[in-house]
């Protein structure tokens, strides 16, 4: 299978290029410097792996949740590309792509990344027969809010060191390790698409939606001093 993936959802940039096993990627953390980064890379990392766009069965993107305009992006481009070949989208989780950043042996992560305004995006996930399956549906939340049952969990994501660590306070002797820097990677995204791919979950480009997770993208006045004061 040859597939293009696409993960602009935090402040990395990352593109990768999957094909027949094989998989190329570029990733740099660059914030506001993802329109620029990432159609270069794709035409780039084709070039590399030797095939064009119209030798593509599919284009990936991780869909959210993450930074409203990343998210957007991706989308945009993977739309772009993907109708211009006739080719299906396949999108998935920015969340569950974080969760494969996780040590080699970990069955229960909890994959976090830092929502700003308090809060953030955090969903748990466990490994079945080699796959990372969500637990229950992702959420936005103030880290206070969190309940993580049992012991042996893992934490991937810069959610675990916003908010001076609020999260790894909630969390708790529920986890075993923490890797607050860990970003998703297009290289995970695209291992899930295939994935995805086989399973016959391909959609096509103007079905695709991304996952906010909340409405509101910036605090209000009155939201913003009530947050200085709780973190008094």
């Amino acid at each position: 299978m040859k597939l293009l993936a696409i993960e602009t959802a935090t402040e990395a940039c990352s593109v990768a290029v999957h094909v027949d096993g094989t998989v190329i990627e570029r990733f740099e953390i660059a914030p506001r410097r993802h329109a620029e980064l990432t159609l270069p890379w794709a035409g780039q990392l084709l070039a590399e792996a030797g095939i064009s766009r119209r030798q593509l069965d599919a284009v990936a993107i991780s869909r959210g949740p993450g930074a409203f305009t990343g998210v957007r992006l991706a989308i945009a481009i993977a739309q772009g590309i993907a109708l211009a070949i006739d080719r299906p989208l396949l999108a998935v989780s920015t969340l569950q792509a974080l969760a494969l950043r996780a040590p080699v042996g970990q069955q229960q992560v909890l994959a976090a990344i830092d929502a700003r305004m308090g809060e953030v995006y955090a969903g748990r996930f466990a490994c079945a027969d080699g796959q990372w399956q969500a637990i229950d549906a992702e959420q936005v939340m103030p880290p206070q809010a969190l309940v993580l049952e049992g012991r042996g969990w893992f934490g991937v994501g810069t959610g675990f060191a916003a908010l001076d660590g609020a999260l790894v306070q909630a969390a708790g002797a529920a986890l075993a390790g923490v890797d607050a820097g860990a970003l998703p990677h297009a290289a995970d995204v695209a291992s899930l698409a295939v994935a995805a791919f086989a399973r016959g979950e391909a959609i096509a480009p103007e079905r695709v939606e991304p996952a906010y997770l909340r409405n509101n993208v910036a605090l209000t006045i009155a939201e913003q001093q009530a947050l200085r004061e709780a973190r008094a």
